[in-house]
């Protein structure tokens, strides 16, 4: 299960959604304030955050965009107790993975974090198939410039002459010397 960063300026939430998360499985610390949210996130190895906007100093928003900005991976989910619908534009914008209207239903939270995990594990896939895909394209570059000398050290060297051929028999190359 994931590590979460849950934020959120009312004690009551943080206690029954970490009380609920954990009881799922999941690794939670919690924060009472955007700032000390961001401080334990830099502190820690979360994967997703749970992040309440409307808050005192350091709002969801900013939260958001420094968690962005600090690590463009993090699954951020947002929720706020006012449902305004240009804020959760905004979030989404901002790269935000969900967002939630409190009250926070049990349902509503695990369909958000299914989602995050799933996202997460794209990404780990994705990254996993790039690494590999990078490592492919590296061998098969040195294995040209090793067939590239080889040939070139071969047409050079040669005493007498070289033809070269496609498959098909055509001639491609010749080299000679006199």
């Amino acid at each position: 299960m994931a590590k979460l960063l849950l934020i959120d300026d009312e004690e009551g939430i943080r206690k029954v959604l970490s009380i609920s998360l954990t009881s799922d499985g999941h690794e939670v610390m919690t924060a009472e304030n955007g700032q000390k949210g961001l401080d334990l996130f830099q502190e820690g190895q979360f994967s997703i955050v749970m992040t309440d906007l409307k808050m005192p100093g350091v709002d969801g928003i900013k939260v958001l965009e420094r968690i962005k900005e600090l690590n463009p991976d993090v699954e951020v989910i947002v929720f706020t107790g006012h449902g305004d619908m240009g804020i959760a534009i905004q979030s989404l914008r901002l790269g935000a993975s969900d967002f939630i209207t409190k009250p926070v239903s049990d349902e509503a939270l695990s369909v958000a974090l299914k989602r995050a995990e799933q996202r997460l594990e794209m990404k780990q896939k994705l990254k996993a198939y790039t690494t590999n895909l990078e490592k492919m394209v590296k061998d098969a570059t040195k294995e040209i410039e090793r067939r590239y000398e080889f040939e070139d050290k071969l047409v050079q060297r040669s005493i007498d002459g070289i033809v070269a051929t496609d498959k098909e028999g055509n001639i491609v190359a010749v080299s000679y010397t006199h």
